[in-house]
């Protein structure tokens, strides 16, 4: 990313554009999520995270890696929040293994005890959001 590229993030729309614009032009040889963070001012910093050749389901063994990191981006820039992308190839339905992954990457950063974005999804063909009420159990 570059450090031109700081649009202000103040809605879950304004977020989309801006994976929108981040994972242009849309097309995915394999299943990678992105971790982008969001500073104190509601800006994207220059660093966005890939990371590459996920597994179809997430692997929970991974999530003490991540809280880390997530720990110590937030120690470095505190005040801010993390946003995540899952991009995979495919269409834009999302379906149990996005599910998978947003609430593996929902309760990771929740065990970190960082500030979240809402989760979304990149595919072939579009960006969309994966919102909480789609993470959470439904009461029978």
């Amino acid at each position: 990313m570059t450090d031109t590229y700081r649009p202000l993030v103040r809605t879950q729309a304004d977020l989309e554009e801006v994976w929108r614009f981040l994972m242009r032009p849309l097309g995915f040889g394999r299943r990678s999520v992105w971790l982008l963070h969001l500073g104190a001012d509601r800006r994207p910093t220059p660093v966005l995270t890939e990371i590459t050749d996920c597994a179809d389901r997430p692997e929970p063994d991974h999530a003490a890696g991540l809280a880390a990191t997530l720990r110590e981006l937030d120690r470095q820039e505190p005040g801010g929040s993390v946003a995540f992308l899952v991009s995979r190839p495919g269409r834009g339905v999302v379906d149990r293994d996005d599910v998978a992954w947003a609430v593996f990457l929902h309760e990771t950063g929740r065990e970190a005890g960082v500030r979240q974005e809402t989760v979304h999804l990149a595919t072939d063909d579009d960006v969309v959001a994966i919102p909480l009420d789609d993470l959470l159990p439904r009461s029978a």
